[in-house]
């Protein structure tokens, strides 16, 4: 089954020095572009020399070890291949709205790029899976695929393996509907459409990954931390803009920080 596409979708995994989205690197990259006109697909695979120590714990789950990173280049290096390789295309992964897309959208940043996802549409294969089958990626691939998946937390691997799981998820999921744990009925959530993926598996409660900024049922957006939690943002900016400049210059997410630098030129 072919993904029905308007744009390039490009899938995507990373493999990083630990799991705080801000202070942590990342140590190696793997994407596949799907074209929408039917070209064959692209790979971009590469380590990555994070520049900083890697955890303990991660070299454990990915088994990147500092010697694997001895001359290969930083991702200030790569910024400008990867980007070009992205261009305009959505951007779909495993767990990658909470984790990899923030990842990248900080290493951008840190090379003076600033990736806009709001104009793409994220699909995160891991949302639809534990909304409809709560599981990890093994045991995605082994339910819709029937596969065992032998190299896990290889990037490369991890990305082929996601590309198959979502094949497998529209198949399985074609027609049927979703009970939620309210038990309203959705019907046929999941469907072979970009859009109908990105609303499904994006929580539109939320502006950001690491959910600072929320949005209420009327659509007003609220801050979801410090002093003024649960107060509409834009108010707050026009009676105190050095708060959204205190934002800038702090340790919050450049996804954050883009639509505070958005909301800030409305006032």
């Amino acid at each position: 089954m072919r993904i029905n596409l308007t744009r390039d979708l490009v899938f995507f995994d990373l493999e990083t020095t630990g799991l705080n989205v801000i202070r942590d690197r990342i140590v190696q990259i793997a994407m596949v572009k799907l074209r929408k006109d039917g070209r064959p697909d692209e790979t971009l695979y590469t380590l990555v020399n994070p520049g900083i120590p890697i955890s303990e714990e991660a070299m454990m789950v990915h088994g990147i070890t500092p010697k694997d990173l001895v001359n290969k280049p930083s991702f200030h290096q790569l910024a400008q291949q990867i980007w070009d390789f992205i261009g305009d295309a959505d951007l779909a992964g495993y767990n990658s709205n909470r984790f990899d897309v923030p990842m990248l959208m900080e290493e951008f940043a840190r090379a003076g790029m600033e990736l806009d996802v709001s104009k793409r549409r994220l699909i995160d294969v891991q949302r639809i899976f534990y909304k409809m089958e709560p599981r990890t990626l093994k045991a995605a691939y082994r339910l819709y695929c029937q596969k065992e998946l032998a190299d896990a937390h290889d990037a490369l691997a991890d990305v082929r393996a996601t590309i198959e799981v979502l094949h497998g998820q529209l198949e399985a999921y074609e027609g049927k509907d979703l009970t939620d744990e309210e038990g309203n009925v959705v019907p046929a959530p999941i469907k072979n459409d970009v859009q109908a993926l990105h609303d499904f598996t994006n929580d539109l409660n939320f502006l950001d990954a690491t959910q600072r900024l929320k949005v209420q049922p009327d659509g007003t957006i609220v801050f979801n931390f410090g002093k003024y939690v649960g107060q509409p943002v834009l108010t707050v900016l026009r009676q105190e803009r050095n708060y959204g400049f205190w934002i800038l210059e702090k340790e919050f997410s450049s996804q954050v920080k883009q639509i505070i630098k958005q909301m800030m030129k409305q006032i």
